[in-house]
């Protein structure tokens, strides 16, 4: 009795946290009404609209689907021991389309709200038949053209174990089959998938006053690496000695021309003679590249800040809104189970309840 009181006890709490926390992301919804992307304005913003890659998409680790915002988790149970064998996060930066135009949305320090798209358990009796476990990298180009898709399509890929897994997990067919031994695994994966319909509040200001422009996508709380002091002695330092580069060509070379990356420089680059030179791009392909790569100094993005942080939901504002309400009611019903399960347990340590 006293285990399961103060298994109660926790359960309740947990659920009592969560419901805090949807009460705070519904709050934060439906304090700023929805603005248009033609007509925002700099300052505190609600945009809602579908999701569109920018530079790069995501390919999830479990399911292998295109998004912009993976979190992948499998633990295993063996014997009453509980532990992570694979724990993944991503993002990179995306662009939210509604009826009159496109915003990039850079996700640094967001919160991040969406259910579980795969939540499934294998042991001994089952096996979790969702799995479709990617091969190849996680990070592709944003804007696939139409005969790249087609040759992926039509191309058939082995499957590979996950990438940074702390132990070997097997490849799609034995981790689809059900474990023997006692074990058990549970697979959980979120994601924001690319035509996903989202909500974002965040702040919209010029791209050129982010505070960190080039690591704005990265997905971390950190702020602008310039804070640092030993960095920005650094570069005190390069300048004061003339040794730092005055624009990102003299400073990064090749990989400074748009699209050299993903093969398809706009401008020839300066190669080795021996090395085997990828064609320049068409006009209309450099005009796509330029568009997914370039950013205007002016042009307004939605980015969190240290006034205003950043949420990414899933879903319109009343559904995404609705869902967090729905987990504040389920943290009340944590907090009366906690509640009696704690006049429970007081009552079986003062010896109240007699079994």
């Amino acid at each position: 009795m006293l285990l399961g009181s103060g298994a109660a006890v926790v359960a309740g709490l947990t659920l009592l946290a969560r419901g805090m926390a949807g009460y705070r992301r519904a709050a934060l919804i439906s304090d700023v009404s929805t603005s248009r992307v033609a007509s925002l304005a700099v300052g505190e913003v609600r945009v809602s609209g579908v999701v569109e890659p920018a530079e790069l998409s995501l390919l999830s680790p479990l399911q292998s689907e295109r998004c912009v915002y993976y979190l992948a988790r499998i633990t295993e149970t063996r014997d009453r021991d509980r532990h992570t064998v694979f724990n993944e996060e991503r993002a990179v930066g995306f662009r939210v389309r509604d009826e009159t135009g496109t915003v990039r949305i850079f996700p640094r320090g967001a919160r991040w709200d969406m259910p579980w798209r795969l939540d499934e358990h294998d042991g001994a009796f089952s096996s979790a038949m969702g799995l479709r476990m990617r091969s190849g990298p996680a990070i592709q180009v944003g804007e696939l053209d139409r005969q790249v898709q087609i040759a992926n399509l039509l191309t058939v890929h082995q499957p590979t174990d996950l990438p940074d897994t702390p132990r070997p997990i097997g490849d799609v067919f034995s981790l689809a089959m059900p474990t023997m031994g006692g074990r058990e695994r549970h697979y959980q994966e979120a994601r924001i998938q690319v035509g996903d319909q989202v909500t974002v509040v965040g702040t919209a200001r010029p791209f050129d006053q982010l505070p960190d422009p080039t690591g704005a996508n990265a997905d971390s709380a950190d702020g602008d690496l310039t804070s640092d002091p030993e960095i920005e002695a650094d570069l005190a330092a390069a300048r004061e000695a003339g040794v730092l580069a005055a624009t990102p060509a003299d400073a990064w070379g090749n990989a400074a021309i748009p699209g050299f990356g993903i093969g398809h420089p706009t401008r020839a680059p300066h190669l080795d003679p021996d090395a085997r030179p990828e064609p320049v791009a068409d006009e209309a392909t450099s005009e796509k590249i330029a568009r997914m790569f370039d950013i205007a100094p002016e042009e307004l993005v939605v980015a969190a800040t240290p006034e205003c942080p950043l949420l990414i939901a899933q879903g319109v504002p009343g559904a995404a809104e609705a869902r967090n309400q729905g987990q504040f009611v389920m943290g009340l019903l944590g907090a009366l189970l906690a509640i009696g399960a704690v006049f429970v347990l007081a009552f079986e340590l003062t010896g109240g309840i007699r079994l």
